[in-house]
């Protein structure tokens, strides 16, 4: 969501301005469309869509929907919510599959806007919903393209059909035919064919991607368009549309820092909808594009709903059953703490997921300062421990902190830092777990979690006379052990604790209560 961080930026400070108004006048609306337009136009917004969306919100805004409400300036933000989602192409937009495997999807687009790494982002994302895709090379023109396709397939765990090496040679229209029967044969049920494309629109990338539309007669046609490249966005979705024709639109690079407006300029200008979006250089960085959630993410007001859909995928419910039963129980451990870390990796980047979090524009620079390498610190830290103490932190002692220390290549004041978190978090979940609410640090207890105050129980203490049997009897009573309020004089002792080895006078302490006083007395 990088690419949309400056208009993001802009637009929440137009808003900011309009929360402190109880009522807008035709002037604020126009102040604040005034904005909205400077802001969409800096983000490279084609003009004709800035003029329509523009339009729209100051006819709205000054209707009766906002001047009736509460609060007018939530309603503002609302309506150009709704109207940022239409630009997008209104609703999410599937993958039509065909009737009678295999289903054909073929990628289109310039030279650089990734369709080759995106080929793969697809099959992974298809094979995980049980889908057996075939990744095709018919990019033979630009060099190593059909090798750097057999890699990323190696790297999706996918198949690859590639009979030709490429780099000019071999006909590409002959081996996207071919693909579909050698997909029928080993009953692939999705082929994906990756086409080659040009620094720029010619006739002869036009009529190639053309013939082997013609040739294929694809399920789907995926236009794949650089987020950052501005407003050629717009000029080369035309060309394309024109030249090949297209079913949908795939963003790529959404987390460059380039102005990226323009990519919202497509689904408008062309009448096809955003499908997919890649939004990092891992095969895992991509997901299907949902307008609403996009719109949302730009106003800075969140996307939980991929975010629940991220954990959901990364974490599994049987263990977190299991993790919640440990919380309730006071048995969760370090060995469980590495594994949760390990399923949260496993969901993305943690930095990402935090940026889905409502309200978060305004701590950008927060997210950029926080170092996800952190994790494989404390990863680290937790591996260099014996599994004995990784179940029982109380094992911890000096020498052995200094030893993990050493064998994590951290600091012991690391490790220090480490086990007291753990120690911490795990008291809060455990108090969670029992429907209460935790103790939050450098705030104490939510006011008025309970409903009501709970009644702090009188201080109970030794009301004797003498002050050396009330410090002992008040240390046993906080050792657990219930002082015998009959006296014993045996072997001269003041606390009766002076008999001869073996013997024990009635009331006096046992062995095993003797040891956790004097534990307690620090002996």
């Amino acid at each position: 969501m990088a690419t949309f961080g400056n208009l993001s930026d802009r637009l929440a400070e137009t808003f900011k301005n309009l929360r402190t108004k109880g009522k807008l006048s035709p002037a604020d609306v126009d102040a604040t469309v005034r904005e909205i337009r400077r802001a969409l136009l800096d983000a490279d917004v084609a003009l004709e869509v800035v003029k329509d969306f523009t339009g729209k919100v100051r006819e709205r805004a000054l209707g009766d929907e906002v001047n009736k409400a509460l609060n007018p300036a939530q309603q503002v933000v609302q309506i150009v919510n709704e109207e940022l989602v239409a630009i997008l192409g209104g609703e999410a937009r599937r993958i039509q599959f065909a009737k009678k495997p295999p289903t054909v999807i073929m990628l289109a687009g310039l030279q650089g806007a990734g369709k080759t790494t995106l080929a793969g982002k697809l099959a992974k994302w298809l094979a995980k919903d049980n889908h057996t895709p075939l990744l095709v090379a018919a990019d033979l023109q630009r060099p190593n393209a059909v090798n750097q396709l057999q890699v990323v397939a190696g790297q999706a765990g996918v198949a690859v059909f590639a009979p030709e090496p490429g780099n000019g040679t071999g006909n590409p229209v002959k081996v996207a035919k071919d693909s579909i029967k050698f997909a029928i044969d080993k009953q692939y049920d999705v082929v994906i064919v990756d086409t080659a494309g040009r620094l720029g629109v010619d006739a002869d990338m036009m009529k190639q991607a053309a013939d082997i539309r013609k040739a294929v007669d694809p399920d789907e046609v995926l236009f794949v368009i650089d987020a950052m490249i501005g407003q050629d966005a717009v000029a080369t979705a035309k060309a394309f549309q024109d030249g090949v024709d297209f079913t949908g639109v795939v963003l790529t690079k959404l987390d460059g820092d380039a102005r990226g407006g323009a990519a919202l300029s497509v689904a408008s200008v062309t009448g096809r909808p955003i499908i997919f979006a890649s939004t990092g250089e891992s095969l895992d960085d991509f997901e299907p594009f949902y307008p609403d959630r996009m719109a949302s993410r730009i106003l800075d007001l969140g996307d939980i709903l991929t975010l629940i859909e991220q954990a959901q995928s990364a974490f599994d419910e049987g263990e977190a059953m299991k993790m919640a039963e440990k919380f309730a129980t006071d048995t969760f451990t370090l060995e469980d703490f590495l594994s949760q870390m390990q399923q949260l990796r496993g969901a993305g980047s943690i930095k990402k997921m935090m940026g889905m979090l409502p309200g978060m524009g305004g701590m950008k620079q927060q997210l950029e300062n926080f170092d996800e390498r952190e994790i494989v610190r404390t990863e680290a830290i937790i591996q260099s421990m014996t599994k004995a103490e990784r179940q029982n932190s109380k094992l911890l002692n000096g020498s052995r902190r200094v030893r993990i220390a050493k064998g994590s290549g951290m600091t012991v004041t690391d490790v220090n830092q480490l086990v007291q978190r753990f120690e911490q978090a795990a008291k809060m979940m455990k108090t969670v777990a029992k429907g209460g609410m935790p103790n939050i640090p450098g705030m104490g207890p939510v006011p008025g979690a309970h409903g009501g105050r709970k009644q702090v129980a009188k201080k109970k203490g030794s009301k004797s006379g003498n002050p050396a049997k009330r410090a002992a009897e008040d240390a046993a009573r906080a050792a657990g052990i219930k002082p015998d309020a009959t006296p014993v004089t045996a072997g001269g002792s003041g606390f009766g604790l002076g008999l001869g080895k073996g013997k024990a006078a009635p009331g006096a302490p046992s062995e095993e209560e003797l040891a956790s006083l004097q534990k307690f007395l620090g002996r």
